[in-house]
């Protein structure tokens, strides 16, 4: 959820999401998940006007050497200097010589709970939104971009599973109506 609910990543119209610049962020930084840590797989997810809904599960990674990984902890510093112009967008710029492969063995996080993806969301979410606004003339937040908590539930079976995927997406239907889901 966005702080102080304000409707910062598109509009409903006609029962469909329309996003804008930020929205379209958020959603491309969400898939991002999958590359920072290899152990996530994300699934069915809508971005609305003031915060999203997603699905995300933990898996076990065969392809990664378990010397070489980050089992849940934080990174102190960035293993090349020059990967600062990848982080502009979640997308590498192939025109920029100085921006490699964002994500190795140095940089992947493996065996992290989902409260760690969802801090590194929110924080690469959080700083492409800051730079919106300075170059993009996005609409301006006060002081956090999300509120600090999240709601989770652990998906037991395959129809939890189906239930709560056509619940996010048909939740911008629901909005419009007024059932939109605000948390």
């Amino acid at each position: 959820m966005v702080q102080k609910r304000l409707n910062l990543f598109g509009e409903i119209q006609n029962g469909q999401m329309i996003l804008n610049h930020a929205g379209e962020m958020v959603h491309e930084w969400y898939y991002e998940i999958e590359n920072k840590f290899p152990d996530k797989r994300c699934h069915a997810m809508v971005v609305m006007p003031n915060h999203f809904h997603c699905i995300i599960e933990n898996t076990t990674c065969d392809a990664h050497d378990e010397r070489d990984a980050h089992e849940g902890t934080f990174l102190r510093g960035r293993p090349d200097a020059n990967v600062d112009s990848c982080f502009e967008t979640p997308n590498n710029n192939p025109n920029d010589p100085h921006c490699g492969e964002k994500y190795n063995k140095q940089n992947q996080i493996y065996n992290a709970g989902i409260e760690r993806a969802m801090d590194w969301f929110k924080t690469m979410t959080t700083n492409a939104y800051i730079r919106g606004v300075k170059t993009g003339n996005w609409r301006r937040f006060d002081r956090k971009l999300w509120q600090r908590s999240y709601h989770d539930r652990i998906i037991r079976n395959e129809k939890a599973y189906q239930n709560i995927s056509n619940y996010i997406m048909n939740n911008p239907a629901s909005w419009q109506k007024g059932g939109g889901d605000y948390s």
